[in-house]
């Protein structure tokens, strides 16, 4: 597992500082993004036959509710940098639930772009390139353990 350096560490901490107490609606920018990279996607959040387009999708209470999820897997891997293992039994099975509900691992790249695009975003002028290959190597913690739960689970399934 690769480790953070002390200075990725505490730019990813000073990053987030702002941006984790507002996590809904940076988490909407993200998904935005997602949603233009990557339109297939939006099927996976089909919560219900209202959904008739994309801005519909964004504002269902089951939508906000996973934004929200996702914004606190961010948080917590923020605040757990000094020991991103702790989390790896956590990821493991949020990977396990994504290959559940047909994500590809592929499709982690794209989320990862996402992030990156929201923190420019809300970062402006202080979203630097060190800044941007900090979270880039700690997203890349996150979905490795990430796919080795997704994996696991296919294997299970093939069984």
């Amino acid at each position: 597992m690769e480790l953070l350096t002390e200075k990725e560490k505490e730019m990813i901490r000073d990053s987030w500082e702002s941006l984790g107490r507002n996590k809904v609606p940076h988490g909407m920018v993200m998904f935005s993004r997602l949603f233009e990279l990557e339109p297939a996607l939006l099927g996976l959040f089909q919560y219900n036959t209202s959904c008739g387009s994309t801005q519909d999708c964004l504002a269902s209470p089951e939508f906000l509710d996973h934004v929200t999820k996702v914004m606190l897997v961010v948080d917590a891997a923020v605040s757990h940098l000094d020991d991103l293992l702790s989390l790896e039994d956590f990821l493991l099975n949020l990977g396990r639930k994504h290959q559940a509900v047909g994500v590809d691992t592929q499709s982690f790249a794209v989320v990862g772009e996402s992030l990156l695009y929201m923190l420019q975003c809300a970062l402006g002028e202080t979203y630097t390139a060190p800044l941007r290959q900090a979270w880039l190597n700690m997203y890349s913690v996150v979905v490795s353990a990430m796919s080795r739960g997704w994996a696991q689970n296919g294997e299970h399934k093939a069984d």
